[in-house]
């Protein structure tokens, strides 16, 4: 499969996961990523664990047509019709979600971010106010506790509600070019590595 994870600063204070790419239609996380670590960082507070792209398909759901954002195992997962929302026939039967509930499992993260369009919103699941609130400031978005639809199976509700690992979901403007908002996220990923 070959997903690739990058570690910055393996031994920080802080263990923080930023995934992005879970939709492959939603690349920008992928490039925010890969732009940030083109730069050599000497001193760092914190450890990154980077994901630039979980999903190597080109649209919202994986090679299988499983939408990995609702393949997770959790105790609302639910068998639903062949879509675009589609969770798979089971739970984590997707390798890329069991790569992530092994990293998680082998890890203690102190905080998990991902990378999402269009919403243009901070959302955040588990004890994750506070830091969607500076994240909030950073990136211009405001913060919204609920998505506003159901979403069984997702990766917030598996390590955000039922882990209590502090999630933040960012959903990013997809309408405005990457190279318009790297600086945002070049401030944000910074601030993660240094400040939080």
């Amino acid at each position: 499969m070959g997903i690739e994870l990058k570690i910055l600063n393996n031994s920080g204070l802080k263990k923080i996961l930023i995934v992005g790419v879970f939709h492959g239609d939603e690349p920008q996380g992928e490039f925010f990523i890969n732009k940030y670590l083109e730069k050599e960082y000497k001193d760092s507070k914190n450890a990154l664990y980077f994901i630039p792209r979980l999903n190597k398909n080109n649209k919202r759901t994986n090679a299988n047509g499983v939408d990995l954002n609702r393949n997770f195992p959790t105790k609302n997962w639910q068998k639903s019709a062949r879509g675009d929302y589609f969770g798979g026939d089971i739970p984590n039967s997707e390798e890329e979600t069991k790569f992530l509930v092994n990293l998680i499992e082998d890890n203690s993260f102190d905080v998990i971010v991902t990378i999402h369009a269009p919403y243009k919103i901070i959302n955040y699941d588990g004890p994750a106010l506070e830091l969607a609130q500076k994240i909030s400031l950073i990136l211009n978005y405001p913060v919204e506790s609920d998505i506003g639809y159901p979403t069984p199976g997702s990766f917030g509700t598996y390590c955000g509600v039922e882990r209590q690992i502090p999630v933040i979901t960012i959903e990013i403007d997809e309408n405005k070019a990457p190279e318009e908002l790297l600086e945002r996220f070049i401030k944000l990923f910074d601030y993660l590595r240094c400040e939080y």
